[in-house]
């Protein structure tokens, strides 16, 4: 039996010598970089240190242009049903948006049934809080931090920047985030399902639903989901962005076409022209000092080789 990270090894392999794999799809699309940098890792970053601490969850990685200050800064919060999934599965994240010339933070917080809900979120607002008191030390913008994440990270970036009870706790508000960019998220829980990871009752599921919180003074959303989505994923998308609309917050919801729950994630780790690569660099510069300029067109053997490089190092 291969392992996950022979697979993934394996597939990268094919995707950094194969130009088509990457652009074909973007064909008719013109894609804009934010540079091409150098990136510098820095990993198993402690970013809560209390007696209970968990030894493994309670880390973070550091993704960052080399020799770049003031950039903003992308967390990210990864997926997995919130009962399995690491940040080492998702240095590829860094790995894209650093050599465009933004940092990024990629989080693990303790998984169910070892915890069930607020103890994910609660997890999440430690390691932001940690970003916001630390990121500068490394060259990053701790007023620019934008939160995403992917499945139950999309979830996770949602309640984050909705409800701000999280935040409190860390003596941080919602003016703290930058942007929220959810992809595929659940943001309503219902009575009958994940009991085992939110909790049963009323109380719990409201307070584990995004789309319960939104008062009006969230940071500006992009909400993304795939075409061919999970079912209700892009109803619910649509949800949140019509929710956050009422209350006067800028929002946009997206359709990205020709994906699916795994391969929205999984493009988006393997290529800066990818449609949802795009999307995100896109709002950041919306909302940032980052800047943006048409990429030139082709793959070089030097950026063949940059990207197992920095395959290799994201392992």
């Amino acid at each position: 039996m291969f392992d996950f990270k022979t697979i993934l090894t394996v597939l990268v392999l094919i995707w950094a010598f194969d130009s088509n794999f990457v652009l074909a799809q973007d064909k008719d699309a013109k894609p804009k970089t934010g540079g091409s940098f150098e990136v510098e890792a820095f990993k198993n970053i402690s970013y809560f240190d209390d007696k209970d601490a968990d030894p493994k969850k309670h880390k973070l990685d550091l993704y960052l242009p080399k020799g770049h200050k003031n950039y903003p800064v992308l967390f990210f919060i990864h997926g997995g049903g919130w009962t399995s999934g690491d940040r080492w599965q998702y240095g590829m994240v860094g790995q894209v948006f650093a050599k465009n010339g933004v940092g990024v933070v990629v989080i693990s917080y303790r998984l169910s049934p070892q915890v069930q809900h607020p103890g994910h979120i609660e997890d999440v607002a430690r390691a932001f809080a940690w970003t916001h008191k630390n990121i500068a030390k490394y060259g990053g913008r701790a007023d620019q931090i934008f939160i995403s994440g992917q499945s139950a990270g999309g979830h996770l970036t949602a309640l984050l920047a909705t409800n701000e009870e999280f935040l409190k706790a860390q003596n941080l508000t919602l003016k703290n985030i930058k942007g929220a960019m959810p992809m595929s998220g659940i943001y309503t829980f219902e009575f009958w399902r994940n009991e085992r990871v939110v909790g049963k009752g009323k109380e719990a599921m409201e307070s584990a639903s995004p789309i319960k919180h939104i008062s009006g003074k969230e940071p500006p959303f992009i909400i993304l989901y795939a075409e061919k989505d999970f079912p209700g994923c892009g109803k619910m998308s649509h949800d949140l962005c019509d929710a956050l609309k009422s209350k006067k917050v800028e929002a946009e919801c997206i359709e990205i076409k020709d994906r699916n729950h795994v391969s929205i994630m999984f493009k988006l780790m393997m290529s800066e022209t990818d449609p949802t690569t795009q999307a995100l660099l896109e709002f950041i510069s919306k909302h940032s000092g980052l800047k943006l300029s048409p990429k030139k067109e082709g793959v070089s053997l030097e950026d063949k080789n940059s990207r197992v490089d920095g395959f290799k190092q994201s392992l």
